[in-house]
C-alpha cells in the first residue's frame, strides 16, 4: 500500500467520524505511524500495511453511541455495526425498569457501558476471559462514571439467570484470518476475533428472558435457526447500517 493509499483510507475514517479537517489530520497520523515527516509523505512510496496501527489506537479513544471510550490493543476497536446490537438490546429491555443484563465478552466495555448509560435502571455485568480487556473496561467505566460489574469469567455466567444476555463473540473462522485487513491482524487481539460455535453455545446454555448476539457475514440464518431450535420465540434478524444481517435476537417466556 502506498502512503497516498494510507492517507486516503485514514481520511475516510476521519470524515465519517465528523472530523473537520480529515485530509490534514490523516496526513499527520500516517506520517507519525510511518515515522516520516508530513512533507515527505507523498514521496515516501509504499507503506507497510502491517505497520498501520488502527486509528482508534493511535488517537487513544473512539466514539461509540453516546460515549467516548479509551481504546488500545487490549481489546477490539468498537465498531459502528455493534451499535445495532445495543439498539436491539435496548428494545428488548425497554419494558423492564431494572433489568439484569449480562454482556459476554465485554472487551473495552462498549456494549455494557452503552446499555448502562442508555437504560439507567439496568444492572449490568460484563464478563471476559481476558484480564487485559477487563482492565480496559474498568478504566472506561471509571472515567464515564457508569456502574458496571466486571468479572473474569466466560459463557458459563449466562446460566445464572438474566433478563437479557448480549454478546459480540469471536466469530471469524480460522481460515478467514489471513483475509482480514493487515492492521487488524497485527494490532487487534486475535482471541477476540477468531472463534466458532459460540452463538449456538449461548443459545443452548443461557438462562435468560432475551438473547441478542452480533454475527458475521453469512451467519445470521444459521444462528437464527439455532435460536429457534433452542426454544426462543420471536426470533429476529436485524441489518446494520450498511445493510448486512448483523444481529440475531430471540425471547423466552
Amino acid at each position: 500500500m502506498t502512503a497516498r493509499d494510507a492517507v486516503v483510507r485514514v481520511e475516510r475514517r476521519l470524515a465519517a467520524a465528523g472530523i473537520e479537517t480529515p485530509r490534514v489530520d490523516a496526513e499527520w497520523l500516517v506520517a507519525h505511524v510511518a515515522s516520516t515527516a508530513r512533507s515527505r509523505l507523498h514521496a515516501a512510496g509504499d507503506v507497510d500495511e502491517g505497520a498501520l496501527e488502527p486509528l482508534a489506537y493511535v488517537i487513544g479513544e473512539w466514539g461509540f453511541r453516546r460515549l467516548t471510550l479509551k481504546t488500545d490493543a487490549r481489546a477490539l476497536v468498537p465498531r459502528p455495526e455493534t451499535e445495532t446490537l445495543v439498539e436491539r438490546a435496548l428494545a428488548l429491555i425497554a419494558h423492564i425498569d431494572a433489568p439484569r443484563i449480562l454482556d459476554v465478552g465485554v472487551g473495552s466495555g462498549a456494549v455494557a457501558l452503552a446499555l448502562a448509560d442508555e437504560h439507567r435502571g439496568s444492572r449490568v455485568v460484563g464478563v471476559d476471559t481476558s484480564p487485559a480487556a477487563l482492565a480496559l473496561a474498568a478504566e472506561n467505566a471509571a472515567s464515564l462514571g457508569l456502574a458496571v460489574e466486571l468479572r473474569l469469567a466466560g459463557i458459563d455466567t449466562a446460566t445464572e439467570g438474566w433478563d437479557l444476555v448480549v454478546s459480540n463473540p469471536p466469530y471469524v473462522a480460522d481460515q478467514e484470518w489471513a483475509a482480514l485487513q493487515p492492521e487488524i491482524r497485527r494490532w487487534e487481539p486475535r482471541a477476540a476475533l477468531v472463534g466458532s460455535g459460540l452463538h449456538e453455545a449461548l443459545a443452548t446454555t443461557a438462562v435468560t428472558r432475551a438473547l441478542a448476539v452480533e454475527v458475521g457475514d453469512g451467519q445470521a440464518e444459521r444462528v437464527a435457526d439455532a435460536f429457534t431450535a433452542c426454544g426462543y420465540r420471536e426470533v429476529r434478524i436485524t441489518d446494520d447500517l450498511s445493510g448486512r444481517p448483523r444481529v440475531v435476537e430471540g425471547t423466552r417466556a
